[in-house]
């Protein structure tokens, strides 16, 4: 029998599949397989997402970034550049001071602090006053009391403007240009006491254990009689700053003399013998070095107190 032509089409009968065996999988592992494409230019499904693996690609990730040669290499060359361009500026500052040197004046403690403080207001009661050596090479301050140190000097400096800028506050006399004034008068002074002592030193060719860190250490000395001084001119008027004066002066040139007498050492002549001269030399020295710090103290604190 003919069917009518209305648009239907004979179906024909579907053959079946054979049921799963057990050796058969649902989904073919694509996972190790390279990316397969269909027809339309898109990713089959069961494709892994993650993409290869650096390690087993060879790529240049993070991990093998420091295996490439060329890397190693540069960082090699970064590292040295770096560490010369450091012995560089080392040694230019070298030129100028020994950073090694400079570390062992601020070698200090608070107990060397107090103690040195002691000695430099009352330094009648102090008796031993040699530098003690270990090897040939000085104890470092917080030791030894009797070695010299930077680190007093320099808050004592620091100290010396702040009082001096608040005791001009106090007389309605401050201003910026009168600080910083202070401040390089009493830099100048250190350094011309500096230059004084070693010009002393090489006319009189006396050889001695001083350094010019050693020099500058005992020239700033000083402000910490300055400080005494002008607190007391500002707590007790010009009679407690004259007092204040004379027991600085005092105490200061005390000290410096016995400190110093250990350190200058004369020359000696072409016998090996010592010179003739070594007391009136270690005396001349040290005396001019004493008799000036009186009249630097005067001159640097006698206008702020009134």
């Amino acid at each position: 029998m003919d069917l009518p032509q209305q648009g239907y089409r004979a179906t024909k009968p579907r053959a079946r599949a054979p049921p799963p065996t057990a050796d058969s999988v649902l989904f073919d592992d694509t996972s190790s397989a390279a990316p397969a494409m269909n027809s339309q230019g898109y990713y089959t499904p069961g494709y892994n997402m993650a993409g290869p693996q650096n390690d087993m690609q060879g790529g240049a990730g993070p991990n093998n970034m420091f295996a490439d040669p060329m890397a190693n290499a540069a960082m090699m060359y970064g590292s040295s550049l770096a560490n010369t361009g450091k012995d560089m500026v080392n040694k230019e500052i070298s030129k100028f001071m020994s950073v090694n040197k400079l570390k062992y004046f601020f070698a200090v403690d608070t107990r060397y602090v107090l103690k040195k403080l002691m000695i430099l207001m009352f330094p009648y009661t102090h008796q031993d006053w040699e530098v003690r050596y270990h090897r040939d090479t000085p104890l470092p301050p917080r030791q030894d009391v009797n070695a010299p140190d930077l680190y007093i000097p320099t808050m004592a400096f620091i100290t010396y403007i702040l009082l001096a800028g608040m005791a001009l506050g106090i007389q309605k006399r401050f201003s910026p240009e009168v600080l910083g004034l202070c401040a390089s008068t009493a830099l100048v002074w250190v350094v011309i006491e500096v230059l004084v002592m070693l010009l002393s030193l090489y006319l009189l060719t006396v050889h001695s254990d001083l350094s010019t860190f050693d020099l500058i250490a005992y020239s700033g000395y000083k402000y910490v009689g300055m400080i005494f001084t002008v607190l007391f001119g500002l707590l007790f008027g010009s009679d407690g700053y004259y007092v204040a004066l004379a027991w600085s002066s005092c105490a200061l040139m005390f000290f410096l003399v016995r400190s110093l007498k250990m350190k200058i050492i004369p020359s000696t002549d072409s016998m090996g013998t010592g010179s003739s001269a070594k007391p009136q030399f270690r005396l001349y020295i040290t005396v001019v070095i004493a008799v000036f710090q009186p009249i630097i103290i005067y001159w640097l604190t006698s206008h702020l107190v009134r």
